[in-house]
């Protein structure tokens, strides 16, 4: 009879180092619908923000989360999930029990309709962008607008950066959120923690998410900057798309 090999001394997967803790686990599954601050993480655990706090040390450490100082207000800091990470990481750690069980990403979903806001303060780059964005990659399955809460013109970085993906956005208009506070939409997302904190309520409770992205236009890096936040709102778009076809209801059980 053949001798059993030991895996007894094999490491953890990284994955599931990060994750593997109640605590930690509450935190990456609110941080995947939405990005947040520590009070708010503190209010929806229901736990001491010390303990909060030290979680999300470990996630960052993991480099799991990421963080950025609010714009609105320097003292804050917004935490956001890394899931194209965690995607990479859940890869590998099925594999590390059995080859039969590495983690494949599923497909990119056919798109849902649905109806999607995105706000900032200008509505000038970054929810211009979002909005292009989205409904090109939805094949304009999704509608998608955008908004501002003190709107300006649309800058010409933005153009051109998206004129480089194939996007025309040279008609845009920037628009008001007032235009919008009557009607209906499955989300509304704010980009901008300024315009976060005067977003109004609209009809039918959709799904609210932020993304806390910095301003392109403030950024000294010029035209760069605007080609990173196209990067990150193409990545985003794409988590999005599986969200709206799970369904909200599917989401966040």
């Amino acid at each position: 009879m053949g001798r059993a090999r030991s895996t007894g001394g094999a490491d953890l997967p990284a994955f599931l180092q990060a994750a593997g803790h109640p605590v930690r686990w509450r935190l990456l599954g609110e941080l995947a619908r939405s990005d947040r601050q520590v009070h708010e993480l503190t209010a929806l655990l229901g736990e001491q923000q010390s303990l909060v706090s030290y979680h999300l040390g470990l996630l960052r450490k993991a480099d799991l989360v990421r963080t950025r100082r609010s714009a609105a207000d320097a003292r804050d800091i917004y935490y956001r999930l890394d899931l194209t990470r965690c995607g990479h990481l859940l890869a590998t750690a099925g594999a590390a029990l059995h080859p039969a069980l590495h983690y494949t990403p599923p497909a990119a979903p056919a798109p849902t309709p649905a109806r999607v806001l995105f706000l900032c303060t200008g509505n000038s780059s970054r929810s211009q962008m979002a909005e292009a964005l989205l409904r090109r990659r939805s094949g304009g399955a999704v509608e998608a607008f955008s908004a501002g809460s003190k709107p300006k013109p649309i800058h010409p970085d933005a153009v051109a950066v998206l004129a480089e993906r194939g996007i025309d956005l040279s008609a845009a208009r920037p628009k008001h959120l007032a235009e919008f506070t009557g009607e209906r939409f499955d989300r509304v997302i704010t980009l901008c923690d300024r315009v976060r904190e005067v977003c109004p309520e609209f009809p039918g409770h959709p799904v609210a998410a932020h993304w806390s992205m910095p301003d392109p236009a403030a950024d000294p890096a010029g035209r760069p900057a605007f080609d990173r936040a196209a990067d990150e709102l193409t990545e985003r778009i794409e988590f999005l798309l599986h969200a709206l076809a799970a369904g909200p209801d599917l989401e966040t059980s």
